[in-house]
């Protein structure tokens, strides 16, 4: 490649070091790494008192046993509740209940339940004493594994955390396994994008397969 070339491709790419700012409108990051599973997580605090929030930085982390974790950005009343009880739920966010996960994320006090905010219903789970969103038709009970606070490449210490847990028992709406296969599209999750407010849905046309190719 002649350096010509390399100069006219070059001229093409938006390059910025996150350190010294994007110099864009609103950060793409969050819409490059996109879009994102959504971490409805529930949990409660000592007391009982029970919480639930969104959180854009979710997804699964292992297959055997299954783990999961979100980072929680700034010590939030999830996370200090996870730490308290060891235990907390995830529920899927779909189109249908994408207004009650929405306010389910307003910045409200500790002692505001938003299960009650957002007009859901808890439901028991069956092994954690936290309970799941009953409107939600795939949920997860999950114990705490690690909490491990985030750090620069500088070794500096970030006030983020990510919070992972074991699955350990999991809830699914039987309309969603056609012949006992789980139908991701027909939950409608919705998933995270970029910008202030950008979000998307899995829809069926947005399928195609790929197998792996053999070794």
């Amino acid at each position: 490649m002649s350096p010509s070339s390399v100069l006219s491709s070059s001229e093409d790419i938006h390059f910025y070091e996150p350190r010294l700012g994007h110099g864009l409108p609103h950060d793409p990051f969050n819409a490059i790494v996109g879009p994102r599973p959504i971490g409805w997580i529930s949990s409660h605090d000592a007391a009982g008192r029970l919480n639930l929030a969104p959180y854009s930085f979710f997804n699964a982390f292992n297959y055997t046993p299954p783990i999961v974790g979100f980072a929680s950005i700034g010590a939030k009343d999830s996370l200090r509740n996870i730490e308290a009880t060891g235990e907390f739920g995830w529920n899927l966010a779909t189109r249908p209940l994408a207004e009650a996960m929405n306010q389910s994320c307003a910045a409200v006090p500790p002692e505001v339940d938003e299960f009650n905010l957002a007009g859901l219903t808890p439901l028991a789970s069956r092994i954690i004493s936290v309970p799941r969103v009953a409107e939600s038709p795939v949920s997860f009970e999950c114990k705490l594994t690690q909490i491990l606070q985030l750090q620069g490449a500088d070794g500096s210490k970030l006030p983020t955390w990510l919070v992972l847990g074991e699955v350990v028992a999991v809830h699914i709406s039987r309309r969603l396994l056609k012949e006992g296969i789980y139908d991701t599209a027909a939950a409608r999750p919705i998933l995270r994008g970029g910008g202030p407010a950008d979000y998307f849905e899995v829809l069926p046309e947005g399928l195609f397969k790929m197998w792996r190719p053999r070794g």
